[in-house]
């Protein structure tokens, strides 16, 4: 199919599923009952939870019966349909809590483990969650303490729910009677990852979670009974959808890292043989950059998977070439369960470049922002997608959840093109468009041309108030090698033998580290707001 206009309809040849996460848990378990699903991967100190052990496993049959005492235990406490949150990093007790408020009928609200008390107080009430569940401490922050002071504030939350001794509380449980959950209904409450402020609640149903990773793993070419390795926080749906649900739905061993830990990641891929490892960039780069990673076997990891923020090219040739692996790329948002499109692991390496095609049963359309109207195959406008993932709305916010036209579309806020194959490249977020004399200047351009100049190891171009052109560009470097900083006439000579003119920075500045959220994903609000204290480059 060759496209005329910025415009894929959805691909149904692959179906959509109509299952909850507790029904892919139990077809897992009648199918491969004494396979492991699910190994903890914990860092120097120790696990978080229960007995300090850093090598527990559960098989299929045994997750699934801790999956039912959780639920009949959450059904003695809570009615179907009810919020309980949950705020804590990657250990067990997430997966087994994730399953079992499947099975209840409860609707799961993930809170980053990261949050100060003001931040989690505003998820607690926001989501109007009954009940929320939570590790001692971590990181040096005693998040029992943080959980009682909010309850003291917040009535509606009765019951809460130390992980620390759930396991042991559970082994006492005799699995009961279950409802009957409806693959459509509201399943999670997932926060917006908050790269531009104030968090907004997408209420995710089953069926959108289930399908989506189904039709991710597919695509990166994941085979049935192997082992997918991750350190992504489950809190997100890259965690607790794409890994969890991708790999009980292959019928594959799960091996969670609580947090990210160079060291973990490639422990846990050479002891397990992982054929999957599935990270953010800046994980990608952390694994690279640890110095024992060449004395690691990852002769079995065959595909490696990144998404969340921009992935460089180089950066992509890099993991192929150390790990001996092929390489998938996903594009999405949290509100579309979250992925939109991906790349395969046979596409050319131009094309890994970029977002890849819509998965099936997913439509995708360029728009112009002012008009709304579809533009012409290879122009910019704003990306719009709609399908079957596509959330049920932001909980409690009805004016934000007319980002969602009647017919369905969610406009994503990001710009991008579509060529003749479909094939999509994001070209950056609507409101990071810098213009500049009456010229449109997206900045992922510009950062991609010099991610590939050989000094300089990551990007961030944003526009800057100019009171003669209105906005003018300027670029943030991180140096390859931080005691030789690139010059930036030598990086302005770059630029100009390969965009026009009008897109080289004007103004130059060198940085340590850019601000990130806990995916990984830049926040460009941040560094503008601290890009004056930032030293000028060279």
């Amino acid at each position: 199919m060759t496209l005329t206009e910025s415009y894929w309809p959805a691909d149904t040849s692959q179906p959509i599923l109509d299952l909850t996460p507790g029904d892919v848990l139990a077809r897992a378990a009648a199918a491969v009952p004494d396979r492991i699903a699910l190994a903890e991967a914990a860092p120097p100190g120790g696990a978080l939870t229960g007995d300090g052990r850093t090598d527990r496993t559960w098989t299929y049959r045994e997750l699934l019966d801790a999956a039912h005492r959780a639920a009949t235990w959450l059904a003695t406490r809570f009615e179907p349909g009810e919020h309980v949150a949950l705020w804590a990093p990657n250990v067990p007790e997430w997966v087994i809590l994730q399953y079992g408020a499947s099975l209840a009928g409860l609707v799961l609200v993930t809170a980053n483990p990261a949050l100060r008390e003001p931040e989690l107080e505003y998820v607690l009430t926001q989501s109007d969650a009954v009940g929320v569940a939570y590790v001692d401490a971590f990181r040096g922050v005693d998040m029992a303490g943080v959980v009682r002071n909010v309850a003291a504030r917040t009535p509606e939350l009765r019951e809460l729910i130390p992980l620390g001794s759930w396991l042991d509380e559970l082994a006492a449980v005799e699995p009961g009677p279950l409802p009957t959950v409806d693959p459509g209904g509201p399943g999670q409450i997932q926060y917006t990852s908050g790269t531009t402020g104030f968090p907004k609640g997408a209420l995710l149903h089953h069926r959108g979670l289930v399908t989506n990773a189904s039709l991710v793993a597919a695509r990166a070419g994941f085979e049935r009974g192997g082992t997918w390795a991750t350190a992504l926080p489950l809190f997100h749906t890259a965690g607790c959808g794409l890994s969890v649900l991708g790999a009980a739905l292959n019928e594959a061993t799960l091996v969670l890292a609580q947090f990210f830990h160079p060291e973990v990641v490639l422990r846990s891929l050479e002891e397990w043989r992982a054929s999957l490892f599935g990270g953010v960039p800046a994980m990608l780069a952390g694994v690279l950059a640890h110095p024992g990673f060449d004395g690691f076997d990852l002769s079995a990891c065959t595909i490696v998977m990144s998404g969340g923020d921009a992935v460089p090219a180089p950066l992509i040739a890099e993991t192929e070439r150390r790990f001996g692996a092929r390489f998938s790329t996903v594009y999405g948002q949290t509100e579309l369960s979250p992925v939109i499109t991906q790349t395969a692991p046979d596409d050319s390496p131009e094309d890994k470049a970029h977002a890849g095609r819509p998965l099936p049963q997913v439509e995708v359309r360029i728009v112009d922002p002012a008009t709304g109207t579809t533009v012409p195959v290879g122009e910019t406008g704003e990306i719009c997608a709609r399908g079957h993932q596509l959330m049920l709305g932001y909980h409690g916010m009805p004016e934000a959840t007319a980002a969602v036209d009647a017919d369905g579309w969610l406009r994503t806020g990001d710009l991008g093109t579509l060529d003749g194959r479909g094939h999509l490249r994001v070209t950056g977020r609507l409101k990071d468009m810098i213009i500049r004399g009456g010229e449109n200047i997206y900045p992922r351009e510009i950062e991609e041309a010099l991610t590939a100049h050989p000094a300089v190891a990551a990007a961030v171009v944003l526009g800057v108030p100019d009171p003669g052109w209105g906005e003018q560009v300027a670029a943030a470097v991180i140096p390859a090698d931080p005691a030789a900083p690139p010059a930036s006439a030598d990086l302005h000579e770059h630029l100009r033998a390969r965009l026009a003119p009008h897109k080289t920075p004007r103004r130059w500045y060198l940085a340590e580290t850019f601000p990130a959220n806990a995916m990984g994903k830049i926040q460009k609000f941040r560094l503008r707001e601290s890009l004056t204290t930032l030293p000028p480059l060279p």
